[in-house]
């Protein structure tokens, strides 16, 4: 999966930050293609006519409103999953590791799949939330925000309804690492050089690659999950759902037998079309905000360039160039030496 690159010269809260601003902004750009890929899971009338249709028909049934349902509940299930994702893999990553430090990539990439299951223990009720604001019409809303959504769902099918389809999301993270394990292990030869000198344009082609083969393979999970999270008997239509079912197994069945295999895969050229965007725009907004950062703590002159400030160990934490800025300080040197005029 494509992630954003460790930098030490970051404190903890300033990459939490930087890494939650960046994925709510590429949330936000490419929540159109979220909406149509949600609808077509769901089967939803929206998607009958094929994939450019669908845009169409839900800007004359919802207008331009309709492609920001459910954005807010997403952007706000990333800070909460981030964390709990960050520190779980920390731990687990920890326990594996070795005398000197270091961790297999297979462990890694089951160590992440891991915390993203946890991570989406914590978020999933905010995941029911966006599905069930996504699927209805917003012109003709049984949801108002996300809270009314929430209140609603536990007051009228109880708290399990919150959690409905949460067993796909286990069983989804197996083919999701797997296809992450297949590609990271063969990049070598796709390059023909070891992966140590990939260039950051390698770096995001490889993420995008990887995101695209992991979601492909989990794409079946997730069409089954959100038809779970969307159908409801208290619902007009069901919720919309295209096929009516008892539970996982039976909507699995329900699905192959009326719609066909490959329609567990509906919905994947919106999500393929938008992993280079989504990703495109978590990176580049990352860069702006570390720079950001950066320029704050000390390391470069200027927010708008990576030009390293003169003098600076750029191999020092923050906290640790914090204290020798202050030690120079005490030391009268404040005004002059390596470090520059501006401390």
């Amino acid at each position: 999966m494509a992630s954003v690159k460790k930098d030490n010269r970051l404190t903890s809260s300033q990459s939490f930050l930087c890494v939650g601003f960046s994925g709510v902004f590429s949330k936000t750009v490419t929540s159109p293609l979220e909406v149509v890929k949600i609808k077509s899971q769901v089967g939803t009338f929206h998607c009958k006519r094929g994939f450019w249709q669908s845009f169409l028909i839900i800007y004359q049934n919802e207008g331009l409103r309709g492609f920001w349902k459910g954005n807010l509940a997403s952007c706000l299930r990333l800070f909460p999953y981030t964390a709990v994702h960050l520190t779980t893999y920390k731990k687990i990553v920890h326990l594996h590791m070795d005398e000197q430090g270091f961790i297999s990539q297979w462990r890694a990439l089951l160590a992440g799949g891991l915390a993203g299951v946890a991570a989406a223990l914590v978020t999933y009720p905010l995941e029911v939330a966006e599905t069930r604001l996504i699927v209805q019409n917003c012109r003709q809303p049984t949801y108002i925000g996300i809270v009314h959504t929430l209140s609603k769902i536990y007051r009228n099918e109880g708290l399990l309804a919150l959690y409905r389809g949460f067993s796909l999301t286990v069983v989804g993270a197996f083919p999701f690492s797997f296809g992450c394990y297949a590609v990271y292990m063969n990049l070598d030869k796709l390059w023909q050089e070891p992966p140590f000198r990939f260039t950051p344009l390698q770096n995001f082609i490889n993420g995008c690659l990887a995101a695209g083969v992991a979601q492909t393979l989990s794409h079946p999970f997730e069409t089954v999950k959100r038809k779970m999270q969307a159908q409801s008997a208290r619902l007009p239509h069901l919720g919309g759902v295209d096929v009516h079912f008892t539970g996982m197994i039976d909507c699995f069945v329900q699905v192959v037998r009326n719609k066909g295999v490959l329609s567990l895969w509906n919905g994947l050229t919106a999500n393929t079309i938008k992993i280079v965007p989504y990703f495109g725009l978590l990176f580049t907004c990352f860069e702006m905000c570390k720079q950001v950062c950066l320029y704050r703590n000390g390391y470069i002159i200027s927010p708008l360039s990576y030009k390293l400030t003169p003098g600076v160990d750029q191999s020092l934490g923050p906290s640790e160039l914090e204290e020798v800025k202050r030690y120079l300080k005490n030391r009268n040197f404040g005004s002059e030496g390596s470090f520059g005029n501006r401390w």
